[in-house]
C-alpha cells in the first residue's frame, strides 16, 4: 500500500492562497478602521434614521479596531428618545456584527497584535480553558471596555465558530446596551421634558 503523501505543490498553492486571503482581510480591516476613525463625527447625522441609525452607528463603531468610537454614547442618547429595549436590540445587533472586524483580524493577522501581554493572556486562557471561552466572551461583551477587540481577535485566532461568536457576543452586547439605553432614557428624560 502506498503512503498517502500530498503533493508539495498543492500544499504551497493552498498556503499561498490562504496567506493572500488573510492579507486581504487584514488590509480590509485596517483600511475600514482608519476610515471609520476619520469620519466618526459624521455618524451623528444617522440619528434621523431611528432604529436603523442606531444599528448602523453601532455596526460602524464596533468595526473599529482598538480605536474609540461613539457607539455606546449614541445608544445612551437615543435611548432617551426611542423605546429603550428596541434601541438595545438594534445596538446589540449592530455592535455584534461590527465585532466581526476583530474576529477577522484574529483569523487573518494575529501576529499584528500577538505580542501584547493582554492578548497573549486572553488567547492562552481561552485556548487552555475552552469551557470558559463562552463565559469570557460573554463577560467581555457585556461590559463597556476597550479590550473586547482583543477577545474578538483571540476568538478569531482560535477559530471559534463564527455563529457561536456572534450569538454570545450578541447576548453580551444586549445586556450592555439595555443598561446603556435605559440609563439614557431615565437620566436624559429630565432634560427633554
Amino acid at each position: 500500500m502506498k503512503p498517502n503523501i500530498p503533493d508539495p505543490t498543492q500544499i504551497f498553492t493552498i498556503n499561498l492562497r490562504g496567506k493572500i486571503l488573510r492579507l486581504l482581510l487584514l488590509i480590509t480591516v485596517v483600511t475600514s478602521t482608519i476610515g471609520i476613525f476619520i469620519y466618526r463625527d459624521n455618524l451623528e447625522s444617522l440619528s434621523q434614521y431611528g432604529y436603523l441609525g442606531v444599528f448602523i452607528v453601532n455596526l460602524v463603531a464596533s468595526g473599529t479596531i482598538l480605536l474609540p468610537a461613539p457607539g455606546a454614547l449614541f445608544t445612551y442618547a437615543i435611548g432617551a428618545l426611542l423605546n429603550p429595549p428596541i434601541v438595545a436590540l438594534a445596538s446589540a445587533a449592530g455592535a455584534s456584527l461590527g465585532e466581526l472586524s476583530g474576529y477577522a483580524a484574529g483569523v487573518s493577522g494575529q501576529a499584528v497584535i500577538g505580542n501584547t501581554r493582554l492578548y497573549r493572556y486572553l488567547h492562552t486562557l481561552m485556548e487552555t480553558h475552552t469551557k470558559f471561552t463562552n463565559l469570557i466572551l460573554f463577560i467581555a461583551a457585556s461590559i463597556p471596555n476597550p479590550f473586547f477587540d482583543l477577545v474578538g481577535m483571540a476568538s478569531g485566532a482560535l477559530r471559534l465558530p463564527i455563529l457561536r461568536f456572534l450569538s454570545i457576543t450578541f447576548l453580551g452586547n444586549l445586556l450592555k446596551m439595555l443598561s446603556i439605553a435605559y440609563a439614557g432614557h431615565y437620566s436624559l428624560q429630565w432634560f427633554i421634558k
